[in-house]
C-alpha cells in the first residue's frame, strides 16, 4: 500500500494527530476480512485465498462493506491458512480457495458460520469461533507478538493506528538518553538472541565508549533449525522493530543502523525494505525525526546463511565485507565494534520489546516473568507435537504447560521422550524422570523455564527454538544430527571447535554402527570439557551441550548401542534387524505392500517372511503391522 507522500510528520503532536484522524475514519459497521501471509501460510497458498477473496467481493460489489487485508503470522501454522473475521472475531482455519466463496456467501452477507473450517479440539471433537477458545492461544501472553494478525506488515498508517511509533513520540517529546537506558535497565529485559545479556547494561556500556561514531545494529541472522521466531517477527510487525532501534539508536547516541537478514529471508527483507522506505517518507526515520534534531538511519544487509554469522563479532565481520569470523573477546563490541567503533547488537526480538516497554513503563514489563528473567518469549514449537507454530508466553512458565497444555501433548499414539531448546548448541531434556543431582528433585516436565533454570539442567533459552521428540528418536543419533550441523557451521579458526567437533562426531559415528566401547564415553565427556572451555566463540563452547545433555539424562542409550549392540528407538541401521513372527502373523498382506523394497513376501491370510539381506531397515513394516507380527532387534 502506498503512503501518503504529502505527509511529513515535524512534531510528535503532528503524529498524533494523524493517529486520531486515523481512528475517526475507522468504520465500525462493515467486515474485516484478514489472510494470515507469514510464510508458512504463503507456501500453503494463502495469497491465492487472498487473490480468490478479492475477486469473489468485487464480483457482488461488497467493497464499499467489507475491508481485506494481509497479516504476518497468527503462529499457528499448524492449521494454515488461516482467516479472521472481525468484527465477530471468527478463526477460520485451512483454508482454500475453494472455500471462499463460501465464506463470503454465508459468513459475511448472512453471518453463518461455516462448522467445517473452525478449529476441531482433537479430543473432544467441539468447535471453536475465536483464538480465546482455543488450547493453544490460552495460555499465552502476546507482548512482542501483539501487532501480528491485526495489522498489514506493509502499511504504515495500520502500524501507527494501534499505537505505532507512539513510544519514539514520547522518548522525543522531552526523554533524555540517560532516561532511556534507564527505563531499558529497569525493565530488566535480557537480550533474546541466545545469551541474555542485560540490554539496559550493554547499551549503557555502548553510550560511554569513547568515540563519536556510535552504530546499533539488529541480528535477523536467525540460523536455528525449526526456529522461525525472528522471521515470522519480520515479516508480520517490522515496524516495531525499526521503532525498537531508532529509540535505542537515540538512547546510545548512533546516527547509523543495520539489519541482518538472512538471504534465505526474501519476505521478511521484502516487508522490512518497505517498512523503512514509508517510514523515511512520513519523517520517522532520515534527518531531523519528528523535527527533534536527531537523524538515523537503517540499511539492511543480507547474510549468506552461516550459522556461525549469528555470533557478534563474526557478524559484524560479514557486515564490513570480510569472512564471518569471531574474534576474541577480550575487546567488547561495545567498545570496538563494526568498523572499529562502539556497536550495539541487539536481536530482532529483543528490540520489538522496546517500544511497549516505553509505552507501558518498566515497572510493567518487570512485573511479567521470574525474579532473573523478565517479560515474555517467544518460542517455535516444532518437532512431534500436535500444535505447532509460533508461541508467545510469560518466562517462568513450566514445560508442561507449553508442551501439552499449548502442544497439546505428542503426536498419535507414541510418548514423549524429551524436548531439545536453544538451537543445535542446546540440550535435550528428558521430561519423565527426576531432575538429578538436585536437592528436592521435581519432574523436568514442570521445570520453570527462563534463561537461569534452563542453563540449570544443561540445556539453554538460546533465541527460542523448542524441538519435541517422542519414544521413536534415538537420542544417540540426535546428537550426532546436532553435532553434524555445528562441524559443518564451524568457521574453522580456532582448533577446539574445528577439530574437537570433527572428533566427537567420529566418536557418534562409531557409536551408532556398533563399534563402540566403554572409553568412548569417558573420551566424549574429556572432549566436551576442553571445547567448552577452549573454544573461541559460544559456537564451540556451547557444542556439546548435545552429547552432555544426552550422556546426563539418556546414558542408557549410549550403553545400549555400545554393550548390547542395538538401537532401542531402531533408528540406527547398524544395529536394527527385522523379522516376521510366526506366532502372530495373519498374512493381511500389509506389510508386503508397503515394503518399498520388495524384501517381504507371502500369500494373504498366510504367513509371510522377511528376507534381511534385501531390507534397508526403514522400518515401514514394523510401524504399519496391527498384529505386533514384526519383531525389531
Amino acid at each position: 500500500m502506498s503512503v501518503e507522500t504529502n505527509i511529513r510528520f515535524q512534531s510528535p503532536p503532528e503524529l498524533s494527530a494523524f493517529r486520531d484522524r486515523l481512528s475517526s475514519e475507522r468504520r465500525d459497521d462493515i467486515n474485516r476480512i484478514t489472510i494470515c501471509a507469514g510464510t508458512g501460510c504463503v507456501a500453503k497458498g494463502s495469497i491465492r485465498v487472498f487473490e480468490k477473496f478479492t475477486e469473489a467481493i468485487e464480483s457482488r460489489q461488497l467493497d464499499a462493506t467489507v475491508e481485506l487485508k494481509i497479516s504476518g503470522c497468527h503462529g499457528f501454522c499448524e492449521n494454515g491458512p488461516l482467516v479472521v473475521m472481525k468484527p465477530a472475531g471468527i478463526l477460520y482455519m485451512e483454508v482454500r480457495e475453494r472455500d471462499v466463496d463460501d465464506i463470503v456467501e454465508k459468513t459475511v452477507t448472512t453471518g453463518e458460520i461455516i462448522e467445517r473450517l473452525l478449529y476441531k479440539d482433537p479430543v473432544s471433537g467441539e468447535r471453536a469461533r475465536n483464538e480465546d477458545e482455543i488450547p493453544f492461544y490460552k495460555k499465552q501472553m502476546r507482548v512482542v507478538l501483539r501487532n501480528i494478525g491485526k495489522i498489514d506488515p506493509n502499511n504504515i498508517d495500520d502500524y501507527i493506528a494501534v499505537g505505532g511509533y507512539s513510544s519514539l513520540a514520547k522518548v522525543l517529546s522531552g526523554l533524555q538518553p540517560e532516561e532511556v537506558i534507564s527505563m531499558i535497565e529497569r525493565s530488566g529485559l535480557r537480550g533474546r538472541g541466545g545469551g541474555g545479556f542485560p540490554t539496559g547494561r550493554k547499551w549503557r556500556s555502548c553510550r560511554n565508549a569513547p568515540g563519536d561514531i556510535h552504530y546499533v545494529v539488529c541480528n535477523g541472522d536467525e540460523g536455528d533449525p525449526g526456529a522461525f521466531m525472528d522471521r515470522s517477527l519480520m515479516e508480520g510487525d517490522p515496524h516495531s522493530i525499526l521503532e525498537g532501534m531508532i529509540i535505542g539508536a537515540y538512547a546510545i547516541g548512533a546516527e547509523d543502523g543495520f539489519v541482518y537478514v538472512r538471504m534465505e529471508y526474501p519476505l521478511a527483507i521484502e516487508r522490512l525494505l518497505n517498512a523503512i522506505r514509508d517510514a523515511e517518507v512520513y519523517g520517522l526515520l532520515g534527518g531531523n525525526i519528528l523535527g527533534s534534531g536527531f537523524d538515523f538511519r537503517i540499511r539492511i544487509n543480507r547474510g549468506g546463511g552461516a550459522f556461525v554469522c549469528g555470533e557478534s563479532t563474526a557478524l559484524m565481520a560479514s557486515l564490513e565485507g570480510r569472512a564471518g569470523e569471531p574474534r576474541a573477546k577480550y575487546i567488547h563490541t561495545v567498545e570496538k565494534g563494526l568498523w572499529d567503533k562502539p556497536t550495539n547488537l541487539n536481536n530482532v526480538e529483543t528490540w520489538a520489546n522496546v517500544p511497549p516497554i516505553i509505552e507501558r513503563g518498566p515497572e510493567w514489563f518487570s512485573s511479567l516473568g521470574t525474579d532473573g528473567s523478565k517479560g515474555t518469549k517467544v518460542f517455535s514449537l516444532v518437532g512431534k507435537v500436535k500444535n505447532t507454530g509460533l508461541v508467545e508466553v510469560p518466562m517462568g512458565i513450566t514445560l508442561r504447560e507449553i508442551l501439552f497444555d499449548i502442544g497439546g501433548g505428542v503426536k498419535g499414539t507414541k510418548k514423549f521422550k524429551a524436548v531439545q531448546t536453544g538451537g543445535p548448541s542446546g540440550g535435550c531434556l528428558v521430561v519423565d524422570v527426576e531432575e538429578k543431582g538436585k536437592k528436592g528433585a521435581f519432574n523436568l516436565i514442570d521445570l520453570p523455564v527462563d534463561f537461569d533454570r534452563l542453563t540449570e539442567v544443561g540445556s539453554m533459552m538460546g533465541s527460542g527454538g523448542m524441538i519435541v521428540m517422542d519414544e521413536d528418536d534415538c537420542m544417540v543419533d540426535v546428537a550426532k544430527y546436532f553435532l553434524s550441523f555445528l562441524k559443518e557451521e564451524s568457521c574453522g579458526k580456532c582448533v577446539p571447535c574445528r577439530e574437537g567437533i570433527r572428533h566427537m562426531l567420529t566418536i557418534l559415528d562409531r557409536i551408532t554402527n556398533g563399534e563402540g566401547s566403554a572409553e568412548d564415553l569417558q573420551l566424549l565427556e574429556e572432549l566436551a570439557e576442553t571445547i567448552a572451555e577452549a573454544s573461541l566463540c559460544a559456537l564451540g563452547t556451547q557444542a556439546p551441550n548435545p552429547i552432555l545433555s544426552t550422556l546426563n539424562y539418556f546414558r542408557s542409550e549410549y550403553e545400549a548401542h555400545i554393550f548390547e549392540g542395538k538401537c532401542p528407538a531402531g533408528v540406527c541401521k547398524q544395529l536394527v534387524t527385522y523379522s516376521i513372527s510366526a506366532d502372530n502373523c495373519t498374512g493381511c498382506t500389509l506389510c508386503a505392500k508397503n515394503c518399498p523394497a520388495g524384501c517381504i513376501s507371502g500369500e494373504p491370510k498366510e504367513l509371510h517372511t522377511l528376507d534381511s539381506s534385501t531390507c534397508i531397515k526403514c522400518g515401514i513394516c514394523y510401524d504399519v503391522c496391527n498384529f505386533d507380527a514384526v519383531i525389531r532387534r
